[in-house]
């Protein structure tokens, strides 16, 4: 049976990693991000994702987001005498990514992001390798069985991996592995994750790789949204998730339809650049990005800036 994990509902950031100049990891600015995004109401704090281009990143910088993250999120419970952080919300969780192409390298840094003191795994399907149902199978089943207890989200992203998760996989994975308790679905295939929802186990969570598909996925059955949006618009995005959750749709679709433009706007170039982009005009970081990736392009500044003013 599914490990029944409470908290895993609502709205979740992939969070970006911010760079100097010099393409170290802006501890400061990632410090302020996060806070930023657990005063936005955001529930769930995802480091090292694809959003925060951790493909690009060693391990020991991604081992050091990761604590970053916890610290901040975890000071929680004691922050009473802390001053700086006594103002935040409580209980923020995180979820680190923890996925890679190799099974092997899978597991081991998984379970030093368990060490690290995060609450669940973000765990990628593997990619370049193009692995069978079965391979896909095997590889998250060898993951979930080093690491018992500790709840693992699946990341279906075809469109990064060149492989897809099906639905049958999906829920075969669930209902073998109690510790493997959602799946961040990006597939884009409405289908495909109406049969996970109707056919998952109880306890089983399904979350909106898409931040345009939320609304709709919620209306069906989903439990929230893994977001980029998040990112730029904490509060509103918090919000709108809520809201479809609670079945307030009038005050759900308002939000949604606010945000469409900047949702859509983020994928006009190869994401995180375009976020970056407009995090940078709002103040938040400086627009730093890892090669292979680079900033977004004059038309895309253009349309981007316009997206931000709802146009």
């Amino acid at each position: 049976m599914t490990t029944k994990v409470d908290w895993m509902r609502g709205c979740g950031t992939a969070l970006v990693t911010p760079f100097r100049k010099d393409g170290s990891v802006d501890e400061e600015v990632f410090s302020s991000l996060v806070e930023r995004q657990i005063k936005g109401g955001v529930k769930i704090l995802i480091p090292c994702g694809t959003t925060g281009e951790s493909a690009t990143m060693s391990e020991s910088e991604r081992l050091r987001v990761i604590r970053l993250a916890v610290e901040i999120a975890h000071a929680k419970s004691s922050s009473s005498g802390s001053g700086k952080l006594r103002s935040l919300p409580p209980n923020p969780k995180v979820i680190a990514g923890t996925g890679s192409n190799s099974t092997a390298a899978t597991i081991e840094f998984t379970r030093k992001a368990r060490e690290a003191g995060a609450d669940g795994a973000l765990v990628v399907a593997p990619y370049y390798n193009k692995p069978t149902q079965e391979g896909l199978f095997a590889h998250f089943s060898e993951i979930a069985k080093s690491v018992k207890g500790f709840p693992i989200m699946l990341y279906n992203v075809p469109s990064r991996t060149a492989s897809n998760i099906s639905a049958a996989t999906t829920l075969r994975l669930a209902a073998a592995h109690e510790n493997i308790v959602a799946t961040k679905e990006a597939s884009g295939n409405f289908s495909q994750i109406m049969e996970i929802i109707a056919g998952r186990p109880r306890n089983f969570k399904v979350f909106s790789g898409d931040d345009a598909t939320t609304l709709p996925l919620v209306a069906v059955g989903a439990d929230g949204l893994v977001s980029v949006v998040a990112n730029e618009l904490p509060k509103e995005t918090s919000q709108m998730v809520e809201k479809a959750l609670d079945g307030a749709w009038t005050a759900a679709r308002k939000l949604h339809y606010r945000l469409l433009p900047l949702m859509e706007a983020n994928f006009i170039e190869s994401s995180p650049a375009p976020c970056k982009f407009v995090m940078k005009e709002m103040g938040l970081l400086e627009e730093n990005l890892r090669l292979p990736l680079v900033p977004v392009g004059k038309e895309s500044r253009e349309k981007l800036r316009a997206a931000m003013n709802g146009e």
